[in-house]
């Protein structure tokens, strides 16, 4: 991508009514735009990042046979009465009325998708089976803040199994965890994001969040020091060991929930009366489990977790671009090529070939933050100048050199 090319532009002051760093460096590096309290704008940059997370994402799931669809956000009122939620969440919906119908944006999707389910699946041979989707939630949000970490619209991964026995949903959300935690260990977050005891409700004894460790977090857990495992705060007085180790030495964090998990059993799956004929014959009961990561909010917590005072610090598995190439020579003869060998070579490059001066060249690259910046100037003499962002290690290489280091 020539950045010549790109619509967006790096703004020059930090905007006055966003406290979050990560709403400051998106913004400012125009990876997303403010329509309203609450609601952003994915840029092309951002965007970018997004689809890199949604990839890893999708990688893990589809490797343990999940199925993705995607599902309406406009969804009926019926649906919402008849479990129930239509009156016990509706300080959160957005509601819609037309003519005789009422109608909610989706914020979340078990009103529709267990209905769906039970048109195809009939016995307990189709079972278990699990569906997921990449979707756009809304949620009416009082107080939107710390950027695109609580916002009214934002967009999450919501994934849903089913299951004939407690048993076999036990060792579907068993297998969650881990890839969970090979999700998270992906994008960046591995080292400081905990799995988190929660409160199971009536559904079982505990429920489980992942928790990344950051001063800009909104809530507050405890670390077993002894396992690493974590209980948050509505929990924590009446567990005053880890539930894990029995460990009974904590420290408190502040944390951001990334994502959670859920043994819903037939919370969703009774009041739409799903069950399926088991091997006997017989009707059997339908249970669930929920698996939810938050796109946008894992995108603001990399950056509230990779950032230094001049910008962003892409890990290289989210990053927009691997390369960020600066031509600084009056032509763009070296620049050109080597712009073109790296993209014949596989590379995802942004070439910044804007006629601008060198200083605002270097600052951009800096708040941008992307992985490797090469620059290429009289003073490099034919050869590239070679930077890590993520710690600032230099070195003169050849273009051939370079690309050996890079093998796709």
């Amino acid at each position: 991508m020539r950045q010549s090319k790109l619509f967006t532009k790096t703004l020059k002051h930090l905007p006055k009514d966003e406290a979050s760093s990560n709403a400051q460096l998106l913004l400012k590096g125009g990876y997303i735009d403010k329509l309203m309290a609450g609601v952003y704008s994915i840029l092309p940059l951002g965007w970018a990042v997004v689809n890199r997370l949604e990839a890893i994402i999708r990688s893990e799931l589809n490797s343990i046979g999940a199925q993705e669809v995607f599902l309406p956000a406009l969804q009926p009122k019926e649906l919402w009465s008849t479990t129930g939620r239509w009156e016990t969440m509706k300080d959160i919906l957005y509601t819609v009325q037309q003519a005789d119908q009422e109608y909610t944006l989706g914020s979340t999707h078990e009103e529709v998708v267990v209905p769906l389910m039970q048109k195809f699946v009939h016995s307990y041979k189709d079972l278990p089976v699990a569906v997921y989707q990449f979707q756009t939630k809304f949620r009416r949000e009082l107080r939107p803040k710390s950027g695109i970490l609580r916002g009214r619209e934002f967009l999450m991964k919501d994934q849903y199994s089913f299951h004939v026995s407690v048993e076999d949903l036990n060792r579907y959300y068993d297998m969650m965890k881990q890839v969970y935690q090979r999700i998270f260990q992906q994008v960046g977050l591995g080292d400081v994001t905990h799995l988190t005891f929660a409160s199971g409700g009536a559904f079982s004894k505990y429920s489980h969040e992942y928790q990344t460790v950051t001063p800009a977090g909104e809530d507050t857990i405890y670390i077993c020091q002894q396992c690493q495992l974590a209980i948050n705060r509505e929990i924590k007085a009446d567990t005053p060991v880890c539930p894990q180790c029995q460990g009974q030495e904590f420290i408190e964090q502040r944390a951001i929930e990334v994502g959670n998990i859920f043994k819903l059993m037939a919370k969703f799956t009774e009041p739409f009366n799903f069950m399926v004929a088991g091997a006997d014959g017989k009707p059997q009961p339908v249970i669930m489990g929920c698996y939810g990561i938050g796109i946008g909010r894992m995108l603001g917590t990399i950056v509230e977790i990779h950032h230094d005072a001049h910008g962003i610090i892409w890990p290289e598995a989210v990053s927009p671009y691997t390369f960020h190439l600066l031509n600084l020579h009056n032509d763009s003869v070296q620049a050109d090529q080597v712009y073109t060998t790296l993209q014949l070579a596989g590379h995802t490059v942004l070439f910044d070939d804007r006629a601008v001066s060198a200083g605002i060249k270097f600052a951009d690259a800096d708040l941008l933050g992307l992985p490797i910046r090469l620059v290429v100037s009289p003073k490099t003499q034919g050869k590239i100048e070679y930077r890590r962002r993520v710690n600032d290690t230099t070195a003169l290489v050849g273009l051939d050199e370079l690309v050996k280091r890079h093998v796709q």
